[in-house]
């Protein structure tokens, strides 16, 4: 998914991701299907297969999960968040948590996405090979 809002209008390579939240006392995957469903309005069902979680500069630590489920990624839709835009002006603005969601063939997806999640794709593409076998 792309990131919306006016500090990513411009940014492509390296910012895709996969839709996160932050949890505290819910389980990780119920946290991962309500954010899933919040950035895109699609509800993900399936069998989730865990992956290695991975931590980004800020601290943070994603979890993720790999699913086969395939959408229509013209039907994303996401919710919105506020933001004072421009800044200090005072002027209150609306705009999209994800402005879009996109298929990318493997090579190009490690492109599009953030360095820290890079690890997450390798992982899924590993899973898929070895099942294949």
């Amino acid at each position: 998914m792309h990131p919306g809002g006016p500090f990513y209008k411009n940014k492509d390579d390296g910012f895709w991701s996969i839709p996160k939240g932050e949890f505290l006392d819910e389980d990780p995957l119920i946290t991962a299907k309500r954010e899933f469903e919040e950035e895109t309005s699609i509800q993900i069902n399936g069998d989730f297969i865990p992956l290695t979680a991975v931590r980004l500069k800020s601290g943070k630590t994603v979890y993720a999960w790999a699913i086969q489920f395939d959408f229509d990624e013209r039907i994303v839709h996401s919710n919105i968040f506020q933001l004072e835009w421009p800044p200090r002006s005072g002027k209150m603005q609306e705009f999209p948590e994800v402005d879009k969601g996109q298929w990318f063939h493997y090579s190009k997806a490690r492109q599009k996405i953030a360095a820290a999640q890079v690890l997450l794709l390798d992982e899924a593409i590993s899973y898929i090979k070895a099942s294949l076998l």
